[in-house]
């Protein structure tokens, strides 16, 4: 079921604060007692991150726990974290926690069902996950209705054999409306009809392309919300130690160099001179008193 815009702007802000201090490498049950603390009490969240920490506590994940509280977290955001915690992926976890942040940001302002569809799907294509479980996990999102469910279904048996801009071309207002002015007369789509005009044009200009052509161009005509991607990591943080580093390796090749032109190198005071053996053993030599 859908839930009110209150506990989506609280989720999103526990996936931002849980990604943001997972910088200062606490444990994550301990992240997630720091948040439960901000969170409002108003709200079923704190409950929500209790059983999700008692459940990483046993199990060290805490999807689990989120699929059990099926009626909180809708079945999507549950596989993003599966992806993002099962070991043999390369699914990285502040990224998933970046996309369930802007997916909770946009259902709390009215998602459309179009906008949340591409969305989703983007999220797929992008970080390569599986579009099979994917796909379910999508169909079963309380946002969408019946008609919706069956199509993402549709999508789920046929992608890859279709291209992907045609599946949305077919649903479309301009698909009908093209119809309609070739035969002259009134045409009743034989399918409900999911996306606009404008959804429909954008698709049928990027048939035969990269599908992520074409979320960029329904993203920038269409204001629908971008997948968030994993940043290169700052190079400036290693650069200045390696500068340094090689900077006292050329002060003191300048300084051989000067000392050869001023008349060659004197190697002995890079060898230690072996100690005396014998004098502090026996005192008693070279004059000593015995």
């Amino acid at each position: 079921m859908l839930l009110d815009r209150e506990e989506y702007v609280e989720q999103a802000h526990f996936f931002a604060a849980l990604r943001e201090r997972m910088k200062e490498n606490l444990a994550t049950q301990d992240l997630m007692e720091i948040v439960r603390q901000e969170a409002l009490s108003t709200t079923r969240l704190p409950m929500a991150i209790d059983f999700m920490a008692g459940e990483l506590r046993h199990s060290g994940v805490f999807a689990p726990a989120m699929a059990r509280l099926s009626h909180y977290f809708a079945p999507f955001q549950t596989f993003v974290v599966e992806e993002a915690e099962n070991e043999r992926g390369r699914f990285d976890f502040r990224v998933a926690l970046s996309i369930l942040e802007r997916e909770a940001k946009y259902r709390a302002d009215g998602p459309t069902r179009q906008g949340m569809f591409f969305y989703q799907f983007e999220v797929l294509c992008r970080n390569r996950l599986s579009y099979d479980r994917g796909l379910k996990a999508i169909s079963l999102d309380p946002v969408y209705d019946t008609d919706w469910a069956e199509w993402i279904l549709t999508v789920r048996r046929q992608v890859g054999l279709v291209d992907f801009a045609d599946f949305i071309y077919v649903r479309s207002a301009l698909y009908v409306n093209t119809r309609a002015q070739q035969s002259s007369t009134a045409v009743t789509p034989e399918r409900p009809v999911l996306f606009g005009e404008k959804e429909g044009k954008i698709a049928l200009a990027n048939r035969q392309k990269d599908p992520l052509f074409l979320f960029s161009a329904l993203q920038r005509h269409l204001n629908y919300p971008a997948v968030p991607r994993l940043l290169p990591p700052d190079a400036t943080q290693v650069l200045l130690p390696e500068l340094l580093r090689r900077v006292d390796r050329l002060e003191h090749r300048i300084k051989l160099l000067e000392e050869e032109a001023r008349g060659g190198i004197d190697l002995a005071k890079f060898y230690l001179r072996p100690p005396e053996l014998g004098r502090e053993a026996d005192p008693g030599r070279d004059g000593g008193t015995p």
